[in-house]
C-alpha cells in the first residue's frame, strides 16, 4: 500500500507516492532489533540512500542502527512499532527531502566538506537552500558533515581522563549497549584514522556524484539508454561483470530503464555460445526479468538481435535456446505464447523474423501441450509421463514425441533431462 511522500496532502492523486513502512520485529530479550524490510523501496521514493532514514531513526530513538547493504537488511536496535517509525519518518521527509519553497520532494543535497555546509536544490521550482546542519543526522553520516569538533572535544577529554564527565554524556548516542556482541554500523565521525579520514572523503566524493547523477532522469529516454549501454559494457570490459548483477540492477532503476535491461544484456553479453552464457549469466537477467512481463518481452528481442548476429550457427537452435531460457525462469509460457503469435519487424526483419518463429514452431507447441496436460488429473499425468519421452532431433532445429515401454511395471522412470538428449 502507498501512501503520500508528503502526508500532510490529502489528494489521493497527488503524484508523490512511497510504500508504506513495514516493520518487522526479530529476537528477544537484550538482542530484539527491527529490521525495516522494505527501506530499499521507501528511501528510493524519496531519492535518498537507505541508510539516511535508518540513521534518521537511530537518531531519534537513542538506538543504535546497523546496515546489511548486500541483503538489503536496515536495522534499528529495539522493538518498534511500523507506524510510530512511519510517524517518525515524516520528521525525516519535512527535514531532509522537501522544498522549503514548493513542498515538493524533488530536492537534491549537496555537501560542502570544507564549509561544513549542505546545501539543497530543488527541481521542481529551483529553489536553493541550506539544511540546518545541527540535526545529529548531518553529523552520524560520513557523507553528511563529519563531526571534526566534537571528535577533537572528545580526544581531549579522553587525554585529560575526563570521559565520564559532561563530555562523555555528550551525545548518549554514541554509546548505547552492544546488542547480539555485533555492530554493523560503523560511525567513521568517531574515528581519527588516516584511513577513516580517507574512507570518509571516498563517500563523500561518491554521494556528490551520485547527486550530479540524479540529473540523468531528466534526459530523454535514448541518452538513458546509452548511458545504461556503457555502464554495463565498462563493467564487462574491467572484468568486474560476473559479480554486478546487483549493481547494474541499480544503475537501471536510477536511469528508469529496467524493462529495457535485457535488452541490453543480450546485446553485449551473448554471442554465438549463448545457450552457456544462459546459465553464467542467469542471476544477471533473472534481476530484471523475475515477475517482470515487460522485461522479458525485451529479453525475446534481444534473443532474435543475437540470432540476427549469429544465423548460421544459432538458427537452427532456436527452439533449444528458447528452452534455455524458459528453463532459466527467465520467460513465461504466456509471454512465449504471446510472442509467438505475432510476427514483428521491431528488431530484426519481417523475413527473419518469420524464420525464427517458424523455427520455434515446434517448442511453442510442446509447451502449449505441456500446459494443457498439466490441466489435467495427476493421475492422467503421472501415467502418460511414464509412457511419453520428449526429445530434439539430432540438428536442433525440430521437436518430436516419442512413445516407449517401460522396462519394468514396477520401476519408474527417471527424470527426463531434455538437455542431455
Amino acid at each position: 500500500m502507498s501512501v503520500n511522500v508528503n502526508r500532510s496532502v490529502s489528494d489521493q492523486f497527488y503524484r508523490y507516492k512511497m510504500p508504506r513502512l513495514i516493520a518487522k520485529v526479530e529476537g528477544k530479550g537484550n538482542g530484539i532489533k527491527t529490521v525495516i524490510v522494505n527501506m530499499v523501496d521507501v528511501a528510493k521514493a524519496l531519492n535518498r540512500p537507505p541508510t539516511y532514514p535508518t540513521k534518521f531513526f537511530g537518531c531519534e530513538l537513542g538506538a543504535q542502527t546497523q546496515f546489511d547493504t548486500k541483503n538489503d537488511r536496515y536495522i534499528v536496535n529495539g522493538s518498534h512499532e511500523a507506524n510510530k517509525l512511519q510517524d517518525m519518518l515524516d520528521g525525516f521527509i519535512r527535514k531532509f527531502v522537501l522544498c522549503t519553497e514548493c513542498d515538493n520532494p524533488e530536492t537534491d543535497l549537496h555537501v560542502n566538506p570544507k564549509k561544513q555546509t549542505i546545501g539543497t536544490s530543488c527541481k521542481a521550482c529551483g529553489n536553493r537552500g541550506m539544511l540546518d546542519t545541527r540535526h545529529k543526522l548531518c553529523t552520524r553520516l560520513p557523507t553528511l558533515i563529519p563531526e571534526k569538533k566534537e571528535k577533537k572535544n572528545r580526544k581531549k577529554d579522553k587525554e585529560n581522563g575526563s570521559g565520564s564527565g559532561e563530555a562523555g554524556n555528550h551525545d548518549n548516542f554514541d554509546a548505547p549497549e552492544a546488542v547480539d556482541g555485533d555492530d554493523d554500523d560503523e560511525d567513521w565521525a568517531e574515528e581519527t584514522t588516516e584511513e577513516a579520514q580517507r574512507r570518509r572523503m571516498e563517500e563523500i566524493s561518491d554521494h556528490a556524484k551520485n547527486l550530479t547523477l540524479s540529473e540523468d532522469l531528466e534526459k530523454p529516454l535514448e541518452e538513458r539508454v546509452n548511458l545504461f549501454y556503457n555502464f554495463v559494457k565498462q563493467k564487462k570490459e574491467s572484468g568486474t561483470i560476473d559479480g554486478a548483477d546487483k549493481e547494474i540492477l541499480a544503475e537501471a532503476e536510477r536511469l528508469d530503464v529496467k524493462a529495457m535491461g535485457p535488452l541490453i544484456l543480450s546485446e553485449l553479453l551473448f554471442n554465438e555460445n549463448i545457450r552457456d552464457q544462459i546459465k553464467k549469466y542467469k542471476r544477471h537477467f533473472l534481476r530484471f526479468c523475475h515477475n517482470n512481463k515487460k522485461a522479458q518481452k525485451y529479453l525475446l528481442g534481444g534473443f532474435e538481435c543475437v540470432v540476427k548476429l549469429h544465423q548460421v550457427q544459432l538458427l537452427p537452435r532456436v527452439p533449444i535456446i528458447l528452452k534455455d531460457l524458459y528453463d532459466a525462469d527467465l520467460l513465461e509460457e504466456d509471454v512465449i505464447f504471446a510472442w509467438a503469435e505475432k510476427v514483428s519487424k521491431k528488431y530484426v526483419s519481417k523475413e527473419l523474423a518469420k524464420e525464427i518463429h517458424a523455427k520455434a514452431a515446434p517448442f511453442v507447441k510442446w509447451l502449449k501441450e505441456a500446459e494443457e496436460e498439466s490441466e489435467g488429473s495427476e493421475e492422467e499425468e503421472e501415467e502418460e509421463d511414464e509412457n511419453v519421452e520428449v526429445v530434439y532431433s539430432s540438428s536442433a532445429d525440430k521437436l518430436k514425441v516419442e512413445t516407449v515401454k517401460p522396462d519394468t511395471p514396477e520401476k519408474e522412470e527417471d527424470d527426463i533431462d531434455i538437455d542431455a538428449i
